[in-house]
């Protein structure tokens, strides 16, 4: 990870969850990381705990909602003014709201897809095109994915979100051949765990109590362990490309997860 040492990481979807493990394992790394989370003070929190902890690298909190393209393009340009552009994107921000597909309600099979594929699509677009126009060739671009986009899992309500992350895992494959095409050095690397142990069951809809138990009940993974394999993508040599990272939890039943 040296090469990467001062160099300027956006991470979205940065307040909690594998977000805000990322964010820090990059501080933690020597990065500058722009934190991007609608909910900004929580992301202000985290680089506060990092600065007492004396980590090498820092946290700069920005308030954004991916959905809204303006807003991405704010944080472009924010970053390309005070940190003088990004070198790594890491597209986390995603939603999973229940979506049983002949009784949904409207605004969540709209969310799920303004946020984990159009979102990802037009970041990712715009961070290639300021890397280009910066003349950076060795930029690294990260989809955090989902085993839901490796098969059809038999799980009422979840078939649009495993529908969009099957966009992930075409799109992942399409910018990298585009980027062949285009003999650019630039990296991606699709991250793809099952369940981990974060606040997208509440999130979802079910109680604070029912997601602890479904947390304890099942194997799940911890958020750090998407930020290991992260860095472990990050840190390999130029010419290398890790193209997917799938994580399952030991002695999860890949029959009735995500």
């Amino acid at each position: 990870m040296e090469r990467w040492a001062g160099r300027v990481a956006i991470v979205t979807g940065a307040s909690s969850g594998i977000g805000a493990a990322i964010a820090r394992t990059l501080a933690l790394s020597a990065m500058k990381v722009v934190g991007v989370a609608r909910r900004e003070e929580r992301v202000k929190e985290l680089a506060a705990e990092l600065r007492k902890e004396g980590a090498k690298g820092e946290i700069f909190p920005v308030q954004g909602d991916v959905t809204n393209e303006s807003d991405i393009k704010r944080v472009m340009q924010w970053t390309k003014e005070k940190l003088g552009g990004a070198d790594v994107l890491v597209n986390n921000a995603g939603v999973a709201p229940s979506c049983v597909l002949h009784r949904f309600r409207t605004e969540n099979i709209r969310k799920i897809y303004e946020t984990n594929v159009i979102a990802l699509a037009l970041f990712t677009r715009d961070f290639v095109q300021d890397l280009r126009a910066r003349g950076v060739d060795d930029g690294h671009i990260f989809h955090i994915n989902s085993t839901a986009g490796q098969s059809i899992i038999h799980n009422r309500g979840i078939y649009p979100y495993s529908g969009s992350k099957h966009a992930v895992t075409v799109m992942t494959e399409g910018l990298r051949r585009e980027l062949v095409e285009l003999e650019s050095k630039i990296r991606i690397t699709s991250i793809s765990p099952g369940l981990v142990r974060t606040e997208i069951l509440e999130v979802t809809g079910l109680t604070p109590d029912i997601a602890k138990q479904t947390y304890d009940t099942l194997p799940c993974l911890e958020t750090k362990d998407i930020a290991d394999a992260l860095v472990y993508a990050l840190g390999t040599p130029p010419h290398v490309q890790i193209h997917e990272i799938t994580i399952h939890p030991t002695g999860e039943d890949f029959r009735s997860l995500l």
